[in-house]
């Protein structure tokens, strides 16, 4: 499960990152608008291969697309295991 929750912290990430990157949106909106809709593409993805087991607040971020908090936990999850 550590793999695909690396997978989704990247996916949340990059969204994210695409969200906030306004240079890129006022510069050139088609491009903007791919990436976004890439980005997007990735995370549904990853959503529908979510494992059973997962847990239930986590289901509810992405349910709601609360990405900030889907990444957050997620980080938090990855980073508990570390220790």
């Amino acid at each position: 499960m550590d793999e695909y929750y690396t997978q989704l912290a990247d996916a949340l990430q990059d969204r994210l990152s695409v969200i906030a990157d306004r240079t890129l949106r006022e510069q050139d909106p088609a491009a903007h608008l791919e990436r976004l809709q890439s980005a997007s593409e990735r995370i549904e993805k990853l959503k529908a291969a979510l494992p059973r087991n997962a847990d239930p607040m986590l289901v509810h971020y992405l349910q709601r697309s609360s990405l900030n908090k889907a990444l957050e936990f997620v980080q938090h999850y990855l980073g508990a295991r570390d220790h």
